[in-house]
């Protein structure tokens, strides 16, 4: 019992300090696009190193070093911590490294204040914070691994086939009464379109705009309804297209059993054609915007219908991470569709979303494991394991929020995208440690939903903050 009390003291102190980390690199970021350190020039503190600021920037940048002296005790805690647990050899080095790290970033951030930050040296004191965080993240991986992992989870040639299928589904009962059967009709054909998918991509496209608008001036209010729209048709096209290719399959799992096509509620060449239009429509749509959206259009419907749907998702285990290159690619059709080409604001977000899909998806498929087996799927759980599928799930978690510190610094983004990075990505990160600790089917969800919240809410903190401005 104490050595478990010792080791959740030890991961609350990982990820209370990687999240302190985390915090100094946003109020770094912010420090530098309000030229805050500008206002404090000394050091330590203003004036003649020993005076206090005169002025609100000259606060923030003070309040930075008093933030950054707080997390490096806290760092220091944590690697005496680590060396009195019984962690393994590769986890007290990597905490030390970030721990040796600390003082370094703590030098570079006062050579920036006293002499000023090239580009350079700006770029080489981020890419120091994100070493230390991404160590930080990568010892508090392992050490759950280690203490929270079942030896016997081994990882699988191939997903097990031998399960049995999912029980027969009472196929619905088609209504007879004309008016009854036109809404079943419809309802059956709006399912094939995976609305439930739809808020969150519509949500990147987006902030994608309104990001893409504070370098651009056109965005309009045609431009954002007919890009919204396509988008909502590419996913409408995208998801009938999966429902027709995987409707044998779907028969064999649980969850998607009672879907249109695996129970015949639709025919499939209905389906088909419905998926035909609903593509020509989306892609008319961008065309209507720009020529590149509706490329890039066309490029998300042919690679979740046709890359993921039939190459990846049956063939690899990487197939989640490869595949989240399809959520992503609403990022830059938003961006594309109010610039007319392919920015850097747009890049960077859909890195975002590319490597938030593995920590999103994996903790739908520890929950789905069994389904997903029943369907011959190699997903990470059926092939890896659930102990490898936990620990990747922090690793890609601290490369998304790594991802969204690197978003800060665009000038349009402020204190909401600051807030919610850190609260929202500090509840993931919470709900991603104790998946590690109860291993069962409601803390997968809980950390699936955590997800959502996350990247809803930062995308949402980009839509408030460019539009403030």
């Amino acid at each position: 019992m104490a050595t478990t009390r010792a080791s959740n003291t030890f991961h609350g102190l990982l990820a209370a300090t990687a999240m302190g980390v985390y915090v100094l690199l946003l109020v770094g970021a912010t420090t530098a696009l309000t030229d805050a350190a500008a206002a404090c020039t000394a050091w330590p503190a203003c004036g003649d190193g020993l005076t206090l600021p005169s002025t609100m920037d000259g606060w923030v940048a003070f309040g930075h070093r008093i933030a950054a002296v707080l997390v490096g005790l806290l760092a220091l805690v944590t690697l005496v911590s680590a060396w009195r647990s019984d962690a393994s050899r590769r986890v007290k080095a990597t905490v030390t490294a970030s721990a040796a790290l600390y003082p370094v970033q703590a030098g570079l951030g006062a050579v920036v204040a006293t002499v000023g930050a090239s580009a350079s040296l700006s770029t080489l004191h981020l890419v120091v914070g994100m070493a230390i965080f991404g160590g930080l993240l990568v010892a508090l991986a392992w050490t759950l691994e280690e203490v929270t992992g079942d030896p016997t989870d081994k990882p699988v040639d191939a997903p097990s086939r031998d399960l049995p299928p999912a029980e027969e589904q009472e196929r619905p009962a088609v209504p007879t009464e004309p008016v009854a059967r036109a809404k079943a009709t419809a309802w059956a054909y709006f399912r094939l379109m995976k609305p439930r998918l739809m808020w969150l991509l519509c949500l990147v496209a987006s902030a994608a705009m309104t990001l893409a608008a504070t370098v651009s001036s056109g965005l309009s209010t045609y431009t954002l309804l007919a890009t919204l729209g396509g988008g909502v048709l590419s996913i409408g096209a995208s998801g009938t297209f999966n429902h027709v290719l995987e409707r044998d399959v779907d028969r064999r799992m649980q969850r998607t059993s009672d879907r249109p096509l695996a129970v015949d509620l639709v025919p499939v060449r209905n389906a088909i054609a419905f998926g035909v239009v609903l593509a020509l429509a989306s892609v008319a749509l961008f065309a209507s915007v720009n020529w590149l959206a509706a490329v890039l259009g066309l490029v998300a419907i042919a690679f979740y219908s046709v890359v993921y749907t039939l190459i990846l998702k049956p063939n690899t285990v990487q197939n989640t991470v490869i595949g989240g290159a399809a959520g992503a690619l609403p990022a830059l059709i938003g961006w594309v569709a109010v610039t007319g080409e392919i920015g850097l604001g747009g890049i960077v977000l859909a890195i975002v979303i590319f490597l938030w899909t593995p920590a999103h998806f994996y903790n739908l498929a520890l929950a789905y494991k069994d389904d997903y087996a029943r369907g011959g799927f190699p997903m990470m759980p059926v092939v890896r394991g659930e102990t490898e599928t936990r620990k990747h799930i922090v690793w890609w978690l601290g490369a998304t929020l790594i991802a969204a510190a690197g978003l800060a610094v665009m000038d349009a983004l402020g204190v909401v995208y600051f807030l919610t990075s850190v609260v929202f990505g500090g509840a993931f990160l919470y709900f991603v440690v104790r998946l590690h600790y109860e291993r069962d089917d409601t803390a997968a969800f809980r950390a699936f939903h955590a997800s959502n919240a996350y990247l809803g809410m930062l995308l949402l903190a980009i839509v408030v903050d460019t539009l403030a401005l």
